[in-house]
Parts: C-alpha cells; sequence; structure tokens
C-alpha cells in the first residue's frame, strides 16, 4: 500500500503467515459492513413502517459505527502522527454529515467505504498469499536417515549434512545434494517448467520438488529456513516495497491532492455561504471532498503490482518488486550472454578428425588422457567422450596454449591450433572453427594424429524464443567473450542479427550503456562475471537462478528454470502488467475529473458519490487482479529441433 495515500485506515497491512483469508466472509472489514448494511437496511424498512425517529435514529448510528470501525480508528491514529490520507476525507465526510443532523447519509458513506476496504483487503491478502502458499510445498515430515534407521523429523528440524529418503511421488523437505538413486523431478512449482527434470548423483533438487519414480537419497544442503523456496518468498516480500514508475506517479499525484481536496473543499463552504444558504454549500463541500478523494488511484497501482509478482513467481520468474515489474514493461531491447544463456553451458565432442593411419577411438583416448589431470572447462567433454583411457605422466598446462605429457611412455600434446601445427589437418581444423566449434589438436610422439572439435549446444528453445522476440518488437543483441567466428556462426543459428564479441565484462558494461541511449534495455546473463552488465542495463535479468544467490541478488529478475521460454514469457506478463497499471491511473484520475464538478453544481449527493467511488475501486482491484493469470509453457517436446541448433564455446585460455 502506498503509505501517503493509503484508503482506509491508510495504514500499510501486513497478513501473517497463514492468516491471508481464502474466502471473502473471512475478511473482518466485510463482516462489519454485511452488519453495517444489515442495520442501515433495518433503518430504512423501520421508516417506512413508520417507526419513532428515535428508533431509526439509533438503527442509523449503529450502522455508522459498524462501518467506520474500518477506517476510523486507523485513520485517527495516522492524524495524531500528523499524516493525512483518503481515510480522512471519508471521516471529514462522515463527521461533517452527522453534524448537519444526516445520519443516514454519513452511515451510507461508512457502510459503502467499508465494502472497498473489504475488497481491498482481500485483493492484497490473497494475492500475497498466494506468493506464501509456495511454502506449503513443503512436506510436514521428512524421512532421515540416521544410524542406520529411518527417524520421521520435521523439516524444521534438519541440519546440514542430514541424509534424506525421498521415497517416489514424495515432496522434498530442502534444498539437497542427491547421494544416490535415480529419478525425475517435478519442479513445475518452483521454476515453471512443465517437463521433469532428469537427476542423480551429485545433481541439487530444491524444497518443494516432487519426486519421481526412483528413490533418493539426498545429503541436506541448506536448513528450511534458507532453502530456494523459503528465499524467494523473503526476497519478494523484501523487495514488494520497492515502488515502480507507474506506482510513484500515483503517489506523486494523490499525495498533493488530498490536502489540494480539503482547501478546494473548504473554499466551496467558505465562499459558496456568503453567496447563498451556508448549509447548501457545507453539504455540497463536503461532497465534492469525497468526490475528488484519490481512493481508487491510491490502490490501482498496489493491487496490480502485487497481483503481477505473484503471478510471475508461479510463471518461473522472481521479479524482485514494483520497480523491476514497471521497468520490465518498459524493456524494448535486450543484451543476451552466450554461454549458460543461450547455450546449456554443457559443451560436447561433436566431431574427431583424424590423421591418415589413425583412429578416432585412440585420438580421444590420448587427449583425455592429459585432460584428466586438467581442469579446463573443455576436458569434461572430452573425458566424457572417452571414459576408458590411458594414464598420463608429467602433465603439464602451457598457458595459453594447451597441455603436454607422457602416455604410453611417449610425449603428448594437446592443444590449439597454431601452438600445435595442424599439418594435413588444416582444412578440417579450418571447417570446425567455420562451424563454430572449439579446435584442439592432439601430437603423440612428435607427431599430429587428430584434432577434436567440442561445443556448447545452443538450447532447443533457443531459435523460437529470439524469433518470439523479434515478433514482440524487441531489439535483440548478443555479448560475448567468444571470437568473432564463434560468435557469429552461433548467433546465425539462433537468429541474432547484432552481435558483440570477444568482449571483457566491462566491455559489455559499455555496450548495454550505448544500447539505452536508444532505448530501455534489459541484460540477461548468468549473474556473476555479467555483474557489471547486469549493474548497467535499466534491468538486470539472471538466468537458471534457482539456488544461485549471487545471481538472485545482483539481477532485478531471476529466471528460476532452465527454460529460455520463460523469457519472452515474463517480459510479456510485465508489459500487460504495465499497461492494467496505466489503465487504472487513467480511470482513476478521469473519475475524479467527473465527480468534482458534478458534486460542486449539486447533481450528486454525498451516497450517491461514495456509490460511484467504491464502484469505482471494485472496478479497478477486479482489472489489478488480472495481472494476477499466470499462464504455464507447454512441454520442449513439442519445439521442433532445428538442424544445426549445437552451438560452440570458445575455449579459455589455459
Amino acid at each position: 500500500m502506498s503509505e501517503a495515500c493509503g484508503c482506509g485506515s491508510d495504514e500499510p497491512r501486513e497478513v501473517e503467515d497463514g492468516q491471508a483469508p481464502a474466502r471473502l466472509w473471512q475478511v473482518d472489514e466485510l463482516r462489519l459492513a454485511v452488519l453495517s448494511g444489515v442495520f442501515l437496511l433495518a433503518a430504512w424498512f423501520a421508516d417506512l413502517g413508520g417507526a419513532t425517529g428515535s428508533v431509526t435514529s439509533a438503527l442509523n448510528w449503529i450502522a455508522l459505527l459498524l462501518g467506520g470501525w474500518t477506517f476510523a480508528p486507523g485513520t485517527v491514529r495516522r492524524l495524531a502522527q500528523g499524516k493525512i490520507g483518503v481515510g480522512t476525507l471519508m471521516l471529514i465526510a462522515a463527521v461533517g454529515a452527522v453534524l448537519l443532523g444526516e445520519v443516514a447519509e454519513a452511515a451510507m458513506l461508512a457502510f459503502l467505504f467499508s465494502i472497498s476496504e473489504g475488497l481491498e483487503e482481500f485483493a492484497v491478502a490473497r494475492t500475497r498469499h498466494g506468493l506464501r502458499a509456495l511454502l506449503n510445498l513443503v512436506p510436514t515430515e521428512a524421512t532421515v536417515l540416521r544410524e542406520g534407521a529411518q527417524v520421521s523429523v520435521l523439516p524444521e528440524r534438519l541440519v546440514l549434512g542430514d541424509v534424506l529418503l525421498v521415497r517416489p511421488g514424495e515432496r522434498v523437505a530442502t534444498d539437497g545434494m542427491v547421494r544416490s538413486g535415480r529419478s525425475s523431478m517435478d519442479t513445475s512449482a518452483l521454476t515453471g517448467e512443465s517437463v521433469p527434470v532428469e537427476t542423480g548423483p551429485d545433481q541439487p533438487v530444491y524444497a518443494g520438488s516432487i519426486n519421481g519414480t526412483g528413490a533418493l537419497e539426498v545429503q541436506v544442503t541448506s536448513l528450511a529456513e534458507n532453502n530456494s523456496l523459503a528465499r524467494i518468498v523473503r526476497i519478494v516480500e523484501a523487495e514488494q516495497s520497492r515502488q515502480g514508475e507507474a506506482q510513484r506517479l500515483a503517489d506523486r499525484i494523490a499525495k498533493p491532492l488530498v490536502p489540494g481536496i480539503m482547501v478546494l473543499a473548504a473554499a466551496v463552504a467558505i465562499i459558496g455561504s456568503f453567496a447563498g444558504d451556508p448549509r447548501t454549500w457545507i453539504e455540497r463541500a463536503l461532497v465534492v471532498l469525497v468526490a475528488a478523494s484519490p481512493c481508487a488511484l491510491a490502490i490501482s497501482v498496489p493491487v496490480t503490482v502485487v497481483a503481477a509478482i505473484g503471478a510471475a513467481s508461479r510463471m518461473g520468474a522472481l521479479v524482485k518488486g514494483g520497480a523491476a515489474l514497471e521497468a520490465m514493461g518498459r524493456i524494448r531491447a535486450i543484451a543476451l550472454d552466450k554461454t549458460g544463456t543461450l547455450t546449456r553451458n554443457d559443451p560436447t565432442v561433436v566431431e574427431v578428425a583424424t590423421a591418415a593411419g589413425q583412429d578416432q577411438a585412440q585420438v580421444l583416448a590420448i587427449a583425455a588422457a592429459l585432460e584428466a589431470r586438467s581442469e579446463h572447462p573443455l576436458a569434461r567433454a572430452i573425458l566424457a567422450a572417452s571414459p576408458d583411457h590411458p594414464d598420463a605422466q608429467q602433465v603439464e598446462a602451457v598457458t595459453g596454449a594447451g597441455l603436454t605429457g607422457t602416455v604410453a611412455g611417449r610425449p603428448a600434446r594437446l592443444g590449439r591450433p597454431g601452438w600445435v601445427d595442424p599439418e594435413s589437418l588444416t582444412d578440417r581444423v579450418a571447417a570446425m572453427q567455420a562451424r563454430g566449434a572449439t579446435a584442439v589438436l592432439v601430437e603423440h610422439d612428435g607427431v599430429v594424429i587428430g584434432a577434436v572439435a567440442v561445443r556448447d549446444e545452443l538450447r532447443r528453445e533457443a531459435p523460437a524464443v529470439i524469433g518470439q522476440l523479434h515478433a514482440d518488437g524487441y531489439t535483440v543483441a548478443m555479448l560475448t567473450g567468444d571470437n568473432q567466428a564463434t560468435a557469429h556462426a552461433l548467433a546465425e543459428q539462433a537468429g541474432i542479427a547484432q552481435v558483440h564479441a570477444q568482449l571483457l565484462p566491462e566491455d559489455k558494461a559499455s555496450i548495454v550503456t550505448r544500447m539505452r541511449q536508444l532505448a530501455p534495455t534489459a541484460m540477461v546473463g548468468d549473474g556473476v562475471n555479467d555483474a557489471p552488465a547486469l549493474a548497467t542495463a535499466d534491468l538486470g535479468i539472471a538466468m537458471g537462478a534457482m539456488g544461485t544467490d549471487v545471481a538472485i541478488e545482483t539481477a532485478d529478475v531471476a529466471l528460476m528454470g532452465e527454460d529460455l521460454r520463460h523469457l519472452p514469457q515474463t517480459l510479456s506478463h510485465a508489459r500487460r502488467s504495465r499497461t492494467i497499471m496505466l489503465q487504472n491511473v487513467g480511470l482513476s484520475l478521469a473519475l475524479i475529473a467527473v465527480l468534482i464538478p458534478l458534486a460542486l453544481f449539486g447533481v450528486l449527493g454525498l451516497a450517491a458519490v461514495v456509490l460511484v467511488h467504491e464502484l469505482a475501486e471494485v472496478v479497478v482491484i477486479g482489472n489489478g487482479i488480472r495481472a494476477g493469470r499466470a499462464r504455464h509453457l507447454p512441454p520442449t517436446a513439442a519445439l521442433p529441433q532445428a538442424a544445426g541448433a549445437a552451438m560452440p564455446t570458445e575455449a579459455p585460455a589455459r
């Protein structure tokens, strides 16, 4: 809620864990409103039935007190602190009506306003509750293996190092690392991934994930209060106080508008009293006071923001507050990192070229023997291609070149072209590089025996995602540290025309700065080596941030899954949410502009103006809640596999 101009009590509401109302009748304000309405209706029937004035007046007073209790106490507390808001206007109008002897009018105002208070409370509480309901994904008990026995414990009693037994169909109690077993995990509630993710030894699993068909032993790596679910909820709730541009616009308008309305109403009463009947003009002043109240304006954006952020979390995007949501809705240019964003960051051997008289198995075996002693990013790919390899001795790394060592008693080398002469493989190596692969040459006993091409696979959905971004009107650029050949090969297959290669982290930040001069720009990266660019952009988006603290804290938005299609989906959601915000702001201002002259010239009375306002609040709340609709992605299996959709990764200098 806007502190400056919140409705009713003018106090931001906090929803305690488990206390968010699930039904309308559970909202205290609406219960009081119903009671107020009952007594108001009873007073009306009593008057029609010829009851005494004292009976009718008593019923109206009860209706007034019941309705007023939803906003009057909070308003008085705020006034004691020297703060005014929309509730102040409503309180003044109700008191003024009573002083004029119009208790029934005051009761009607309190009744209608209490309804809006209840609807607002329900809307905000339910949208916040949708986010906090993530915590309910954690099971009430966890099975732990202790001293050879299975023990059931509460998730909050788990300690680091505990080993969980997760049976098929059970939810994981907290974050951990698979120690034994293989299965598939349904992470749709956390990341929005529609297809179960395969998992096995040394693979991470996250709290709230549903185990598939295999039993798993999972070693606890995070306590219940710090697991991925708790962290998501905590970050979003902490960041919801950050206001977006549209929300600040509403506040900038509403904050001076409230005292301005009070001055206007006072002027109407004073000037009108000199020109005509004081009672008539005081009544009109009270009506103007209510007509110009910006209650719908004050609640229009916060309700939309809370609903939109909750929906984004269910779609697999962690949006850190209204500022990030509003900024995302304005984005028109996107800078994409390559490794881990457009690609899977999982290099694989895609081709082996051999010299005359050599075979591929021997080339891979020599290469793997050397790489077994290396920490180079390509080592994993080559070792995976040749798990059964001989041992190498005296392995040494040559910075920026490759590896040397002894295999089967004879000298061996593995390295980049230029350091190792390709000899007869020159054309084959050039072809590998032209296709965007990283080529390394293998030499044994002084003779080049072959070349190995390694590349990082393009995400299956990447070409479709880039096409969707272009169709949505975004300018897309790729920023990478790879060489020009690798970068352009990847960009061509992904459908990206604007390519910036051979960049250092500070170079990426400089390019993002230039892009921002042309259009609001988002940077999409892994949140670690792209940190300068993420911080420089109008909006930083971290890819695959489940469990990655640095990514979550660096970026404004974190896509929690590994499906790149979450990017256009989240951007589209933000644009739609921003449109809803602006619709609500425009409707609220138009309403005020129309009601003030109608109230000033006596066309509408106090009850009619209040009724119109409350109907408007229902409309903006309902419109804002539309931003809470979440749409899930279809399975990636539905995507066509584009030919040549494998992508390279440039080998960092050794």
